[in-house]
């Protein structure tokens, strides 16, 4: 089974496959503190980036969606990530059967709108292909990704824990109608 992975492009983004040659860069991205902060609060070492990089490829071929590289326009790597997974957390039938979006940009793109815009496009391409309920978890303090889920029009769904840490489940119906 091969399925190709579309190329998306906003006026300041391309959203487009990971490549073999991008790996050092997704390292280097899941290795840098600020990244991290807010999701799990440590540096991934090199080999839980590898088998998250597999993890997405994968991802594409038996879902059909995945996560993209995110790359700024004019700029050599990759800045970070977009796009869709199911995470299997255990976190209740009203979260882990949906498809769970995702959005990691490295520092220096944090704050110029380059997370909603990669989002957005992430979210209009499944929003045609896919058109399913999303969800996904934010922590409380990661105010940038909260104000880039509200934007897609995702909804508090409840509170949990995870790995020690509270965070936000939300939900978001699917396309507008």
């Amino acid at each position: 089974m091969t399925r190709n992975v579309p190329t998306i492009n906003t006026a300041r983004v391309t959203l487009r496959a990971m490549r073999a040659e991008d790996f050092n860069r997704f390292a280097e991205i899941w290795a840098t503190p600020e990244v991290v902060t807010h999701i799990s609060g440590k540096p991934w070492p090199k080999s839980r980036s590898w088998d998250a990089f597999l993890r997405n490829a994968g991802h594409w071929q038996i879902t059909g969606f995945g996560q993209w590289a995110v790359q700024v326009h004019g700029e050599p790597e990759m800045a970070g990530q977009a796009g869709f997974f199911f995470g299997s957390r255990g976190l209740g039938e009203d979260f882990d059967p949906f498809p769970e979006a995702g959005w990691v940009l490295e520092p220096g793109a944090h704050g110029k709108g380059l997370g909603l815009d990669a989002a957005r496009a992430a979210h209009d391409w499944f929003d045609r292909v896919i058109a399913v309920r999303t969800v996904c978890m934010i922590t409380p303090e990661n105010h940038g990704s909260l104000k880039i889920a509200s934007a897609l029009g995702y909804l508090p769904l409840r509170e949990a824990e995870i790995e020690g840490e509270v965070v936000q489940l939300m939900t978001r119906k699917g396309p507008p109608v």
